[in-house]
């Protein structure tokens, strides 16, 4: 379980969360969607404990950073560190020991090159891939299915789906509505840094149809296509 209580972060005089409260559970995946700048990777960051904040964010494991998988929308990576060679960092901070790590590479990644080398897909990958080779009781999943391919795609649906059954707590952001539904058990919608809605999985439909009236409108019919 992790409960935010009036979680509020501004830079200067820019509000860009205010006054977030939510609690997420154990064994349960939640949506957070809005639009660019709604304060979606902001909130993530505070979470992660790499933003200070106003506000308190509390766990049932303490620390929380100890037992959290974060997955950032651009992973970084040292530019002269091999795929096994990252792996392996992020297993040691657990202090995790892997045998094996190529019988677990799960998305087919050249784990002898360098990490530099990647393609934007393939980087995301391997950061999903070493998140949950440490054994985390949280994950906290920012943009997970961006510029990954249709295989990988489905290949994370359904490790999602594998959390939510081994009782973890599973945070992501997607700006693809259709992977949220088909893996969320509740959609927290952001607007301009407040939580405007929480949804649960029986009011989706209704959620998209609100979404698309709200961020659509008549914006296509400008365009006068013929």
């Amino acid at each position: 379980m992790i409960e935010i209580t009036d979680l509020s972060k501004q830079y200067g005089t820019l509000k860009v969360l205010e006054n977030i409260s939510i609690t997420f559970g154990k064994g349960n995946v939640y949506g957070v969607a809005g639009e660019n700048g709604a304060g979606k990777t902001t909130l993530f960051r505070c979470i992660a404990g790499l933003e200070t904040y106003q506000g308190q964010i509390v766990s049932e494991m303490k620390p929380l950073k100890n037992c959290l998988g974060f997955l950032p929308a651009e992973p970084y990576f040292f530019p002269r560190m091999t795929a096994m060679e990252y792996i392996r960092l992020l297993a040691n901070a657990r202090k995790r020991k892997l045998d094996d790590i190529e019988s677990k590479n799960i998305f087919d990644l050249p784990l002898n090159r360098y990490v530099s080398g990647f393609s934007t897909g393939m980087k995301k990958k391997l950061a999903i891939t070493a998140i949950l080779l440490q054994g985390n009781t949280y994950f906290l999943l920012d943009e997970p299915f961006n510029g990954i391919d249709m295989q990988g795609n489905l290949i994370v649906t359904e490790i999602i789906h594998r959390l939510k059954a081994l009782n973890k707590t599973v945070i992501l952001s997607s700006h693809i509505f259709s992977t949220l539904t088909e893996t969320c058990d509740e959609i927290c919608l952001l607007n301009e840094g407040k939580l405007c809605k929480l949804v649960q999985k029986s009011d989706f439909k209704e959620l998209e149809s609100e979404m698309k009236s709200f961020l659509i409108g008549k914006k296509i019919e400008k365009l006068n296509i013929i």
